[in-house]
C-alpha cells in the first residue's frame, strides 16, 4: 500500500491540515539545492541537471560522507513507471564514474548554480560539509537511486520493494507534501524505505549471509570529535543530529566493535562497558575517581560545545578497546567494507571479509 502523509492540529478535536499543491518540478529542486539536509543529512550536492553520457540530465547527484554517489530524480510529468525505468538508467551511467568525472560535475555545477564558490574543490567543500580532514581516497564504491515525488502508485512501489529486497538494487523514494495552517507553509518528508538502513533488507531468496555479531562503527575525526581521545578516555561518539547518533542505541554492553575513519581506514576494536549516553553524563575513571569527561582537557574542546542541545550534542558510548593504532597508520585494504551510519550491524560478504582480515592485521 502507498504511503500517505497526513498532518493533524492538536487540540479539543484534532483538526486535518489541508494540503496544497507544491509547483514541484522547479521550487522542490531548488529547495533541495539550498538545503539538502531536508532529505538527508549525510548529503552533500555535487550536480544539478548533470548530463550523463546517453545526453540525459540527472535532475540532482549527492555524495555521501564515505564518497558514495546517489541520484535523486524528481517525478515530474513522467508517468510512474517511466521515472523507475529512467532512474535505473541513472544507475547504469552513475556506477562508472571515475574520481576525475566527479570533480568535474562538481565543478561545473559551482560555476552554472553557485558562482561565488566557484574556486572551491570538492575536497574542500566534502571536508567542510561533513567535518572530516580529507576524503575517502576511493569515491563511488557503491551507489543509491532515488525517486523523489509526493507519493507512489502501488504498483510502482510493489516493484520498487522487489528491485531493493530481491535483486539487493539501492533503490528508494521520498516523498514530499506541503501542508498549511492559518496562512502558514510546512513541508512533509517521509521514506518508503528506512534511509538508514543502507545494508538493504534481503529475502532468503538472495543468498544473504547471517550477521556474524560484530559491529561496524564509523568515528568522523574532526573538529568535534579525536581518535586519540577516545582511545585516551575509552569511548566511540558521534554528534551534530540525530541521524549520526541514533544508531548509537544499537550499542549494549559486551558487544564488540570494529571502528573506521572515514578516509583513513580501521584503527580500533573493543568491548562495550556503557550504553550511550549525551556527553554531559559521560564518565572517566580518574585516579580511581569518576570524573566528567567535561571536566577533563582532551584534545577535541568542540566537543562539548553542543552539550546542551540534544538534538546536536555529541553523544558517547563506553568502550573498552582491545587494540588501537593511531589513525596515520589505520588500516586500509581493498574490499574492505564502508557505510554511512554511525553503527551498522551487516550482512553482506564484504563484511565478513573484512573481519577476518582485521582479526590477522591487529593479531587478535
Amino acid at each position: 500500500m502507498s504511503l500517505e502523509l497526513g498532518i493533524w492540529r492538536i487540540g479539543k478535536d484534532c483538526q486535518p491540515i489541508s494540503v496544497k499543491v507544491l509547483e514541484y518540478e522547479d521550487n522542490l529542486e531548488d529547495m533541495l539545492d539550498a538545503d539538502i539536509t531536508i532529505a538527508s543529512p549525510n548529503w552533500m550536492i555535487i550536480g544539478r541537471q548533470v548530463r550523463t553520457s546517453f545526453n540525459k540530465e540527472a535532475d540532482l547527484l549527492v555524495i555521501d560522507r564515505d564518497g558514495n554517489l546517489a541520484v535523486l530524480e524528481l517525478k515530474r510529468d513522467k508517468t510512474y513507471r517511466d521515472i523507475v525505468a529512467q532512474t535505473l538508467d541513472y544507475g547504469s551511467w552513475v556506477c562508472n564514474l571515475e574520481s576525475e568525472d566527479i570533480a568535474r560535475i562538481f565543478e561545473e555545477y559551482l560555476n552554472k548554480y553557485h558562482s561565488e564558490r566557484k574556486n572551491e574543490s570538492i575536497n574542500e567543500a566534502f571536508c567542510k560539509r561533513f567535518l572530516v580532514q580529507q576524503m575517502p581516497e576511493e569515491l563511488n564504491q557503491s551507489h543509491e537511486l532515488v525517486i523523489v515525488c509526493s507519493a507512489l502508485d502501488d504498483s510502482t512501489e510493489r516493484i520498487v520493494n522487489y528491485l531493493a529486497e530481491y535483486h539487493q538494487v539501492k533503490i528508494n523514494a521520498v516523498f514530499f507534501r506541503v501542508f498549511e495552517d492559518e496562512g502558514r507553509r510546512y513541508l512533509g518528508r517521509v521514506w518508503l524505505r528506512d534511509p538508514s538502513e543502507v545494508e538493504l533488507s534481503q529475502s532468503p531468496q538472495s543468498g544473504a549471509e547471517i550477521w556474524n555479531g560484530e559491529y561496524y562503527v564509523s568515528f568522523g575525526e574532526g573538529g568535534s570529535r579525536h581518535w586519540k581521545d577516545a582511545v585516551d578516555f575509552g569511548f566511540v561518539s558521534a554528534g551534530y543530529g540525530r541521524w549520526y547518533t541514533n544508531t548509537l542505541q544499537k550499542l549494549e554492553p559486551g558487544a564488540r566493535i570494529w571502528v573506521n575513519v572515514p578516509g583513513y581506514g580501521y584503527v580500533g576494536v573493543g568491548k562495550v562497558t556503557n550504553a550511550v549516553v549525551k556527553v554531559d553524563k559521560f564518565m572517566v575513571k580518574q585516579n580511581g575517581v569518576e570524573t566528567p569527561i567535561t571536566k577533563l582537557k582532551v584534545s577535541a574542546p568542540k566537543m562539548f560545545e553542543t552539550k546542551d542541545d540534544p538534538d546536536n550534542a555529541e553523544y558517547l558510548v563506553g568502550v573498552n578497546w582491545i587494540k588501537t593504532v593511531p589513525v596515520a597508520e589505520a588500516i586500509k585494504e581493498k574490499g574492505f567494507f564502508g557505510n554511512q551510519n554511525t553503527v551498522a550491524t551487516p550482512t553482506s560478504p564484504k563484511w565478513q571479509h573484512t573481519v577476518e582480515r582485521l582479526k590477522k592485521r591487529f593479531g587478535i
